[in-house]
């Protein structure tokens, strides 16, 4: 086997930074993740072995290996992100809608958002302060007592511009500045920039099956029916987690946190739907240290990722989670920063090169 080369944390790209900003500024509310994945396929390199879609919208590329006798690893990234859906349409012209997966209601009132593919500006209407009454100032505001105003002047005139399950989220730029990544998404379309990154390279002792999934945010639907069709050896879900690392409201320091921002990625234990193999988080932890790479744990909790439906498909696939902390996930915007996301491409990109049939570290006791 040929020497892999050592992870550096060198500065990102231009194109890459690009990369995030039209990732992370495209609507791709789950079920309707058609933009995110025209921007991946765009975005993959030309020269992988296979890129195809599945029934559910998974797209699947394909890096074959080097060696003679390979593993079959699956890279999960999903494509998916929090939002709103659009049901019903007023006579006014003023627009109803309905949350999907887990996004923060009480961010929502008084947003400016983005409608559809074409990112169709409209804002959600809320009552100004002043007029409201004093029990209102303190209780949270259904989505159901909500509407989106796009400006039409009839419940035709909305229509014509936006029919019923026409895909929503909240209208935030995307910025980096002084090393701190800002945006929405950035769950998970940091991991999807990273998995378009690993595609870039061939791996010696492993088939890179590197699997954008759809439908992660509403019940990890895409990752069990690609985990069906490829039967991996084994597989690392690449997700962002939030980072709930802020001082409690009497100032002192949080022991809760999931994972903490300026601490490298965070390797799951055991989270919501998954209990990590053991064996894959001890060579995780290897190649960190072996490297010199930051790393953390996340602290054991609710939320899954991908691994959840994963290591349960088939007759079990071994599973690893690991995630870049960031904060405000699932809100108007998330903060990440880029040394942590940069160690988590590190650290992914070694252990990946450190994978080979026949591994000690992997062989069950």
């Amino acid at each position: 086997m040929t020497e892999p080369p050592r992870p550096q944390l060198t500065p990102l790209a231009d194109q890459e930074l690009r990369l995030l900003k039209d990732l992370t500024e495209c609507v791709g509310v789950s079920g309707g993740e058609d933009e995110v994945r025209r921007i991946v396929r765009q975005a993959v390199p030309g020269d992988v072995d296979e890129l195809q879609v599945d029934g559910l919208g998974n797209l699947i590329a394909l890096r074959r290996g080097r060696a003679s006798s390979r593993l079959r690893v699956m890279v999960a990234a999903h494509m998916d992100e929090v939002g709103f859906m659009v049901v019903a349409v007023d006579n006014d012209g003023r627009l109803r809608f309905e949350t999907v997966a887990g996004i923060d209601e009480a961010q929502l009132a008084g947003r400016a958002v983005w409608l559809g593919p074409e990112r169709l500006p409209g804002v959600i209407g809320a009552i100004p302060p002043h007029l409201l009454e004093p029990q209102q100032l303190t209780s949270a505001i259904s989505p159901r007592e909500l509407r989106i105003d796009i400006g039409a002047r009839s419940g035709a005139e909305a229509l014509a511009r936006v029919p019923p399950g026409t895909r929503g989220t909240i209208a935030t730029p995307f910025e980096c500045q002084d090393g701190v990544l800002r945006a929405k998404a950035l769950d998970d379309r940091l991991g999807v920039a990273t998995l378009i990154w690993l595609l870039g390279e061939t791996f010696e002792g492993i088939d890179l099956y590197a699997v954008f999934t759809a439908q992660e945010e509403v019940g990890l639907r895409g990752a069990g029916v690609a985990t069906h069709r490829l039967a991996p050896d084994l597989a690392i879900a690449i997700d962002c987690t939030p980072a709930r690392d802020l001082p409690l409201p009497d100032g002192q320091e949080n022991p809760f946190f999931n994972a903490r921002l300026g601490h490298g990625p965070a390797l799951y234990v055991v989270d919501g739907s998954t209990v990590s193999d053991p064996r894959l988080l001890r060579l995780a932890v290897s190649v960190a240290e072996q490297h010199a790479l930051p790393y953390q744990y996340r602290q054991p909790g609710g939320g899954s990722t991908d691994a959840g439906a994963i290591h349960r498909s088939l007759t079990g696939i071994p599973s690893l989670s690991i995630s870049v902390p960031a904060r405000n996930l699932h809100g108007a915007v998330s903060t990440a920063l880029v040394s942590d996301w940069q160690a988590y491409r590190a650290l992914i990109h070694a252990l990946l090169h450190s994978l080979h049939p026949g591994q000690p570290q992997l062989k069950a006791s």
